[in-house]
């Protein structure tokens, strides 16, 4: 990818040789799914430049919502995932480089759209993988698929530097996954239970446990 690029700038790949996600683990990567990264240069510290994730996650739900007409099908799983009738359909993954006048910042993007990785090959009690095709039997192109995605985003990252993450936040929470359930999250070699409370102003998860509420910055969460 091309950093010195002006941004924000969208690259669509319709095919890839080595798709990773979160902790370089392998991403199934059959042609005819959704490859692509927004390019951005924000001036923001760090800890503001990750919240973009919720953007994405924001978008994405508008882009499938837009083509489907299923408002209700669709979740957003903490801290980076899209669910369709509770299986993901949708990953982000947000990488950063600092530049002289801030940070290049590249939001990966993947949708299931016609395939997805065999259930057999995910982590037991890891969310399970579907597609958009086989849940809905609606056939979409990538090209149309970023039609949809890349004014829907557009219009979160406005949100996001006219009022910060308050008005994200906010409308994140009304369509977040397994919200006030109890799950569990991981983080390294530590697994914390307890009810999903909320996310606070800095992204964190919120976990209330019996010795009071956790604040997670980062974990795979199970439900």
């Amino acid at each position: 990818m091309a950093l010195d690029t002006p941004g924000p700038a969208w690259f669509l790949g319709l095919e890839q040789t080595a798709g990773r996600g979160r902790r370089a683990r392998p991403w199934a990567s059959p042609r005819g799914n959704f490859y692509a990264s927004l390019l951005l240069h924000p001036t923001e510290p760090p800890e503001q430049i990750a919240l973009r994730s919720f953007a994405a996650s924001l978008a994405l739900r508008d882009a499938f919502v837009s083509l489907t007409g299923l408002p209700g099908a669709f979740a957003l799983k903490w801290p980076n995932d899209v669910l369709l009738n509770g299986g993901k359909v949708a990953g982000i993954l947000l990488e950063s480089t600092a530049s002289k006048t801030g940070f290049d910042l590249a939001i990966g993007i993947g949708v299931n759209l016609i395939g997805a990785p065999d259930p057999a090959a995910v982590e037991a009690g890891a969310t399970v993988p579907v597609s958009l095709l086989a849940e809905t039997g609606l056939r979409v192109t990538p090209e149309a698929f970023l039609d949809a995605l890349a004014p829907a985003y557009a219009a979160w990252e406005a949100l996001f530097i006219a009022q910060g993450f308050a008005a994200l936040r906010q409308e994140w929470l009304a369509h977040a996954a397994r919200l006030g359930d109890t799950i569990r999250a991981r983080t390294g070699t530590q697994t914390r239970e307890g009810v999903f409370e909320t996310i606070d102003p800095a992204g964190n998860l919120i976990l209330r446990m019996s010795s009071g509420p956790v604040a997670i910055p980062a974990a795979e969460v199970f439900f």
